[in-house]
C-alpha cells in the first residue's frame, strides 16, 4: 500500500498536436522518426515533478501499426528508450485498448485479444518498471490485458478506465464491477483517467475509493476540448484543476496525474501534493459477484436460480448434448425475469466435453443477460477455463473438505478473484453432526486464508438432506446455518432436496426455506419460477423489516401459486427485439408475416420496440451490449420482411459512415453501423484511416443522402474539419454528423458539421426528421 501520494505525467497526445505534426501521422512511429521531440516531453514532465513516465505507446499493438514500416519491437523498444533518457523514477509501458470490439460485441476473440496483449508485454517486460493499461472501456477486454500482464511478468500493474457522465463505462460497467473485477484479478493500482475533467470525475472517484482496498490513480481530463483557428485547444485553468486534484488526495487517491489537455504546468501545480501522506481509507469487506456490467451484493437473501443444472431434468439433458444454446439462454433470461439474482451453470453430463460445453453457454449467457453467474463443476479445468472466460466476478460450486480438492481449487478462486462455496463433507460423506459440519467448515475457511482469500469470499453450504430418509439430520443443517451466520460466514443451500420422496413437496420445501432463512441463509438455491418459494422470500422480508415500507413486497408478490415455466416461443416479437433473440426474431417474424402486412409490422410493432430500447438506453435503463443486441434481433426482422417486398423496394438512405484520416479507432462506428441498419438504413462503410479523396470519390459513386464522421483523437479532430471542408468545396449538398469520444455541439458547430449525435440513437432521431 502507497503511504506516500506520488505524481503521474500528463497528456501526451495533446502535447504532440502542439508540434503541428501532418495529419495520419503515427503518434507511436515518432518514438524513431521524431525520437527528440518525445524525450523533451518526457523530460518536462521530469522536471515538473512526474515520479512515473508513460512510454508513447498508447496504440502500439499489432493490430493498430498493421501498416507501419516499423515492427512493434522497434516502436516499443524505441519508446521506452525515450522514457529511461528523463530518468524518471519508474517507467511505464503505456498500454491502450486494441481499438476494435471484442466478443460478444465485435468480432475480435478474447484469446485473440490477450494474445495482442501478451506480444507487447513479452518485448518490455524487461525493460520498464511496470504496465499502466488506461481509458479502457470494456472490462472485458482489460480483463485480457490484466491476464497478459500477470502471466507473463512480474511487474508493477495500474489499471484504469474511462467512465461516461453518467457514471458507467461506453459497456455498461459501473465504477464497482470495475474495482471487484481488478482487485479480484491482482492489480496493483486501479482508477480512472480521460472522458471528463477533474470536477466531473469526483462522484465516480468517489464510488471507486468506497470500493476498493487498494492504491487509487486518478489522471483527469482538462475539462473538454475546443476547436478553435483549426486547433484543439483546453480551457480550463491551472488553479481549478488543482483543487479539484487536491480533494482527490483528501479523499484518499494516492497516484495523480492528468490527461487529455494537460501539460507541465498542470503537473507541476499539483506537485505540490507529491509526499502528503494517503489518507487511510474504511476497510471494503463486502461479500459480491458481478457479471460485466451488475453487481449482486450477497446481503440478506438472493435467489440462485437452479434450473441450468441437468439433474432429473430430461429436457436440458437433451439440450446440453445437442448443444441447443437457445434453450439455455432462453431458459436463463427466465429464470433472471423470474427474480433469480445469481444463475446456476452446470453443464455436468458424461460423454460431452464440459470445459468446451460450460464456456460456450457461458459466454451464451452473458450476451443476453446481465446476471452474475455461478460456475458450478467438480472438474478443476472446467472451472478453470470458465473463470478465465467469464465477464466479471463469479462465483465457484464447489469445494469441500477434502484438502486435495481445496489445493486445487482454491489457487483458482483466487487468480480470478472469485467467490466459492464449500460443502460441509469430506473423504467420510456428509456427517450426521452440526458440530462435524463446523469443523469442516472451519477446515475450509482457513485454507482460504492461506491462499490470501477473504472470508467475505466464502460462501458454507451446510447441505440438504432428505426428511424421508434422514428426518433427525434435517435440524443439523439448520444449526450449522445458525452458527455460519453467527461467524459472518455467508451461507447457501439447495432447498428442495429436504422433500425428496414426500407428499406435498411444495409444502415442505416452503416450510423448510423459511426455518433456513430465520438461521441466517443468504443464497436459497431454488428455482425462481416457483412463486410460492419466492413469495415466501418476499414474506420474510417484510417480517424482518428487510423489504421497507413491504415496498418490494406490495409490487412482486404473486396470488397464483403455480409454477410458471416462461418459454421463449410465447414472446412477442416486441418482447423478442428487446431482448436481443436473432432466431426468435426471424420465427416470429414469418409467423407475424402470415397474419399482417409488412408495413404493419414495421409501423406498429418494430419501429415502436426500438423507440422504447432508446428510450431505456437514454435512461441508462439498458447499456450498449443490450442495444446491440435488440439491434441485431431489429435487423434480423428486417431482413424476413425485406425478403417479403418486392424487388423495387428500396432501403432507407444511403447513409454513409467512415473514421477520418489518421484515425484507427472504429468502435463508435462500427456501434452506429449496427443501429442504422437495424433500422431500415442502407449503410456504406468506408472504414478507418479514410483519406480525402477516398471519401469524395465515394461520395460521387454512391450519392449517400448523408455522412457519419468518426473520430476518437484529439489529434484527428483537425483531420475531421478537412474532409468537411474538402465536401463542401466539392459542393456536396449533404447533412454531415460528426461523433466520437473528444466531440462536442460546440466542436462540431467549430469545424462546420450539421450534426453533433452523442450516440447512434441521436443520429437515427435526426435522420428520421431531415431525410
Amino acid at each position: 500500500m502507497l503511504e506516500k501520494v506520488m505524481i503521474f505525467d500528463g497528456g501526451f497526445g495533446s502535447e504532440l498536436n502542439k508540434l503541428n505534426l501532418p495529419l495520419g501521422t503515427i503518434n507511436e512511429e515518432l518514438n524513431i522518426t521524431n525520437s527528440e521531440a518525445i524525450k523533451t516531453i518526457h523530460k518536462n514532465y521530469v522536471s515538473s515533478g512526474s515520479d512515473f513516465i508513460s512510454t508513447n505507446t498508447f496504440g502500439a499493438n499489432r493490430l493498430k501499426l498493421k501498416n507501419s514500416k516499423y515492427s512493434l519491437k522497434e516502436i516499443i523498444e524505441a519508446a521506452i528508450n525515450n522514457a529511461r533518457s528523463a530518468n524518471p523514477k519508474y517507467v511505464m509501458l503505456d498500454v491502450g485498448p486494441i481499438g476494435t470490439l471484442i466478443e460478444p460485441l465485435g468480432t475480435l476473440k478474447f484469446d485473440e485479444a490477450y494474445d495482442i496483449f501478451k506480444e507487447i508485454v513479452l518485448i518490455a517486460k524487461d525493460l520498464v518498471d511496470g504496465f499502466i493499461l488506461e481509458t479502457f472501456t470494456d472490462i472485458y477486454e482489460l480483463k485480457a490485458a490484466v491476464l497478459a500482464v500477470k502471466e507473463n511478468s512480474n511487474k508493477m500493474v495500474i489499471a484504469s478506465m474511462s467512465f461516461e457522465a453518467n457514471g458507467r463505462s461506453l459497456t455498461g460497467t459501473t465504477p464497482e464491477v470495475m474495482t471487484a473485477v481488478l482487485e479480484g484479478l491482482g492489480v496493483d493500482v486501479l482508477g480512472v483517467n480521460c472522458s471528463l475533467g477533474p470536477v466531473e470525475l469526483k462522484p465516480i472517484v468517489k464510488r471507486i475509493l468506497d470500493s476498493s482496498n487498494i492504491p487509487v490513480i486518478v489522471q483527469p481530463n482538462r475539462g473538454l476540448p475546443k476547436i478553435i483557428n483549426g486547433k484543439t485547444v483546453y480551457d480550463l485553468d491551472v488553479d481549478t484543476f488543482y483543487n479539484a486534484v487536491k480533494e482527490f488526495v483528501e479523499m484518499g487517491v494516492s497516484i495523480i496525474g492528468g490527461c487529455c489537455g494537460t501539460d507541465y504546468s498542470f503537473i507541476n501545480a499539483i506537485s505540490k501534493l507529491k509526499g502528503t501522506t494517503v489518507k487511510k481509507r474504511a476497510k471494503y469487506n463486502r461479500s459480491f459477484v458481478t457479471s460485466g456490467s451488475k453487481i449482486v451484493y450477497i446481503e440478506n437473501v438472493k435467489i440462485i436460480g437452479e434450473r441450468l443444472n441437468p439433474t432429473g431434468k430430461k429436457a436440458l439433458k437433451e439440450a446440453i448434448i445437442n448443444e441447443d444454446y437457445d434453450y439455455m439462454v432462453n431458459m436463463a433470461i427466465s429464470e433472471e425475469e423470474d427474480g433469480a439474482d445469481i444463475l446456476d451453470v452446470n453443464m455436468g453430463l458424461p460423454k460431452i466435453d464440459e470445459v468446451s460445453m460450460m464456456v460456450n453457454v457461458i459466454k451464451k449467457i452473458q450476451e443476453f443477460t446481465n446476471i452474475p453467474l455461478q460456475i458450478d463443476s467438480s472438474n478443476p479445468k472446467a472451472i478453470e477455463v470458465a473463470c478465465r472466460y467469464y465477464n466479471g466476478v463469479p462465483l465457484i460450486n464447489s469445494v469441500n473438505g477434502n484438502i486435495d480438492v481445496l489445493e486445487k481449487i482454491l489457487p483458482i478462486v483466487k487468480k480470478y478473484g472469485a467467490m466459492v462455496i464449500g460443502l460441509t463433507l469430506d473423504s467420510e460423506g456428509v456427517p450426521k453432526t452440526s458440530s462435524k459440519r463446523i469443523e469442516i467448515a472451519n477446515r475450509i475457511i482457513n485454507k482460504a486464508i492461506e491462499f490470501g482469500i477473504n472470508k467475505e469470499r466464502i460462501v458454507i453450504d451446510a447441505l440438504t438432506l432428505t426428511a424421508a430418509a434422514e428426518q433427525e439430520l434435517v435440524d443439523e443443517t439448520l444449526k450449522t446455518i445458525k452458527a455460519m451466520n453467527n461467524m459472518n460466514i455467508k451461507t447457501a443451500l439447495g432447498v428442495s432436496n429436504v422433500s425428496f420422496g414426500l407428499p406435498n413437496r411444495a409444502l415442505l420445501n416452503r416450510t423448510f426455506l423459511l426455518m433456513a432463512l430465520e438461521n441466517g441463509l443468504n443464497l436459497p438455491i431454488i428455482n425462481p419460477n416457483d412463486v410460492e418459494m419466492k413469495n415466501t422470500i418476499m414474506a420474510f422480508n417484510v417480517m424482518k423489516n428487510i423489504d421497507k415500507n413491504a415496498e418490494y413486497y406490495i409490487n412482486n408478490n404473486v396470488e397464483n401459486t403455480s409454477v410458471v415455466q416462461t418459454n421463449s416461443s410465447d414472446y412477442d416479437l416486441s418482447t423478442i427485439i428487446k431482448k436481443g433473440l436473432v432466431n426468435e426474431a426471424i420465427t416470429k417474424t414469418k409467423e407475424l408475416l402470415k397474419e399482417k402486412e409488412a408495413m404493419d409490422i414495421i409501423n406498429n410493432i418494430v419501429i415502436p420496440t426500438l423507440n422504447e430500447v432508446g428510450l431505456d438506453y437514454e435512461r441508462n435503463v439498458i447499456f450498449l451490449p443490450q442495444l446491440l443486441k435488440s439491434s441485431e434481433a431489429t435487423k434480423a426482422s428486417f431482413e424476413v420482411i425485406k425478403s417479403s417486398f418486392k424487388e423495387s423496394s428500396e432501403a432507407l438512405g444511403p447513409v454513409m459512415i467512415l473514421t477520418v484520416k489518421g484515425d484507427v479507432h472504429d468502435i463508435g462506428k462500427n456501434i452506429v453501423k449496427v443501429v442504422l441498419e437495424s433500422y431500415g438504413y442502407k449503410v456504406i462503410d468506408l472504414g478507418k484511416d479514410v483519406d480525402y479523396s477516398v471519401v469524395i470519390d465515394a461520395i460521387k459513386k454512391h450519392k449517400p443522402k448523408a455522412i457519419g464522421l468518426s473520430a476518437l483523437m484529439t489529434t484527428t479532430v483537425v483531420s475531421m474539419e478537412e474532409t468537411i471542408k474538402q465536401i463542401r468545396e466539392n459542393n456536396f449538398n449533404i447533412p454531415i454528423f460528426v461523433g466520437g469520444a473528444v466531440l462536442t455541439k460546440d466542436i462540431a458547430k467549430d469545424i462546420n458539421a450539421d450534426y453533433y449525435t452523442k450516440d447512434p440513437l441521436e443520429m437515427v432521431k435526426i435522420l428520421k426528421e431531415i431525410l
